[in-house]
């Protein structure tokens, strides 16, 4: 591997690191707005909603932009939206504030899952190693958040905000030390067309399928578990900033385990096996109230859930680009605009627990794309052999 290509790999690690900080942040501190401005549980919704929107259409832009603006514009116009957004929840609780700060963190988180799968998925010699690594060092921002924020909001409440907001600053600072070409959009316009054709891939469709679910139901997870354990009393005050240490603390360790010390013969059988888990631990986790089994099965959930992203993605193979990110990253990110807004207006009509037993639909839902997933590889794999 040339250094250049470790150093485009890196500095993907990096800022993947600082945008996990900086996204996971997102559902404790709108715990902290729900309180503060007693927003309703639709209203709660809507801003995770946002937020998803905001990265769905940062994924597409990402992909279309660097054409017309050059990489390093359009990263550093987009990737802005971590520091500007936390910035203005700290001061303004206006609804209509509160929804354009959290579409702009959206679309910082956006960009950043564009360009960190490009640079690393390209520039790793592994490359499903490489991207399990890529989302551990998500794992390991998402992990010391609530470290970060507990800490912080001992202070004052306001600061929460504005140390995530720093911690967006610095990520925006690595983009502009990184010192992305600014020419690269001439070299794409008089190189040869991009190739569509992964939209005429089935496995294209269904892996995109698949991380629609995967999204959804990590999304809702990650949104809205602090405030339903706030609201049936499992985890209380400031420990209940600590559901997502728990649940990223299980993400980091099965990413490693995966990248480093469990082989994976069978992706696609893997990622059955993990929706399936999924499906039967979260069914499990949601009606318990106690503290300490509660906390075992988010520990296991979520230790289900870490491959599928990283590991949907890398099925993608030579596949991987701006132009299929750009379409593959919305359509996942649906998912996340959808189920997060589902749950609470199933909330709000028939109480929390209700809305947040609708998540077991894209949990199901990954068990299913990825057994037709695994079903299409096996035969194809018994075509070549015969």
């Amino acid at each position: 591997m040339s250094e250049l290509n470790r150093r485009d790999r890196n500095i993907g690690f990096i800022t993947f690191f600082l945008s996990g900080i900086c996204t996971i942040s997102a559902g404790i501190i709108i715990s902290i707005l729900q309180e503060k401005y007693s927003l309703t549980y639709s209203t709660t919704g809507s801003l995770l909603s946002f937020m998803s929107a905001g990265s769905m259409s940062a994924s597409f832009l990402s992909g279309i932009l660097p054409r017309k603006l050059g990489v390093r514009k359009t990263v550093l116009i987009l990737t802005s939206g971590y520091f500007i957004g936390y910035l203005l929840t700290a001061f303004i609780g206006l609804p209509g504030v509160l929804t354009a700060a959290f579409l702009m963190i959206g679309m910082a988180k956006g960009c950043a899952l564009n360009r960190c799968t490009v640079l690393v998925g390209n520039n790793s010699a592994d490359r499903p190693r490489g991207l399990q690594i890529m989302h551990a060092c998500y794992a390991m921002g998402a992990l010391l958040c609530p470290f970060l924020i507990t800490a912080l909001s001992s202070v004052d409440l306001i600061m929460p905000m504005l140390g995530v907001a720093l911690c967006g600053l610095v990520f925006w600072g690595v983009y502009v030390y990184a010192r992305l070409p600014r020419k690269q959009t001439e070299k794409e316009k008089t190189a040869a067309p991009s190739s569509h054709g992964f939209l005429r891939s089935p496995l294209f469709w269904l892996l995109a399928a698949l991380l629609f679910c995967q999204n959804g139901a990590e999304t809702s997870v990650t949104g809205w578990l602090v405030t339903y354990y706030r609201n049936q009393n499992i985890l209380s005050g400031a420990l209940s900033s600590y559901t997502m240490t728990i649940m990223w603390g299980a993400t980091l360790i099965a990413r490693l385990l995966i990248a480093f010390v469990v082989p994976i013969k069978n992706q696609f059988k893997a990622l059955f096996l993990m929706g399936v888990c999924c499906t039967v631990l979260y069914a499990i986790l949601v009606p318990i109230h106690a503290s300490l089994p509660a906390i075992m099965m988010l520990f296991a959930f979520a230790f289900a859930m870490a491959g599928v992203n990283p590991m949907s993605t890398a099925c993608l193979g030579k596949q991987i680009s701006q132009e299929s990110m750009a379409v593959l990253l919305p359509l996942g990110s649906a998912g996340a605009i959808l189920m997060p807004l589902i749950i609470g207006l199933v909330a709000d009509h028939a109480g929390l627990q209700a809305g947040m037993m609708v998540n077991l639909i894209p949990c199901a839902g990954i068990a299913v794309f990825s057994g037709i997933l695994w079903h299409r590889n096996s035969k194809k794999n018994q075509s070549s052999a015969s």
